[in-house]
């Protein structure tokens, strides 16, 4: 009796379709990096775990606290232009002018190839 449950199991495990263990994006790299501290940058790179498709992708940049001011509230910087690096993985946001001295997040949401989207968060200061 177990060995017939046994082929009964084999047979279905091998004609059940296969399904693909499907990842989702996830950050794997950024300039400036998380948590460090940049000089006035000029351009700010997000770098994904695998292409993502473009049209399910969006990145903010907020100035979260500014120098001197205590109850300084955030702030969206909009003087930016995004680019696709031309193998889908890298964002780069080209800003018109660097960013002065203060805390920022970068808040993005992206999806790769399982369609899930997924959204996260690249904190940095700049000095």
């Amino acid at each position: 009796m177990r060995i017939a449950a046994l082929v009964a199991a084999l047979a279905l495990a091998v004609t059940a379709p296969a399904t693909p263990l499907l990842a989702h994006v996830k950050l794997a790299a950024s300039t400036p990096a998380a948590g460090s501290a940049a000089k006035a940058p000029k351009a700010i790179t997000l770098t994904f775990s695998e292409k993502v498709n473009p049209a399910s992708a969006a990145a903010s940049i907020v100035m979260t606290a500014m120098p001197g001011m205590a109850n300084h509230g955030e702030m969206p910087i909009r003087n930016f232009t995004p680019a696709w690096s031309a193998d889908g993985k890298t964002l780069t946001l080209t800003l018109k002018k660097p960013l002065p001295a203060g805390s920022y997040e970068v808040r993005w949401q992206a999806a790769g190839a399982d369609g899930h989207a997924v959204s996260g968060k690249l904190a940095f200061e700049v000095g």
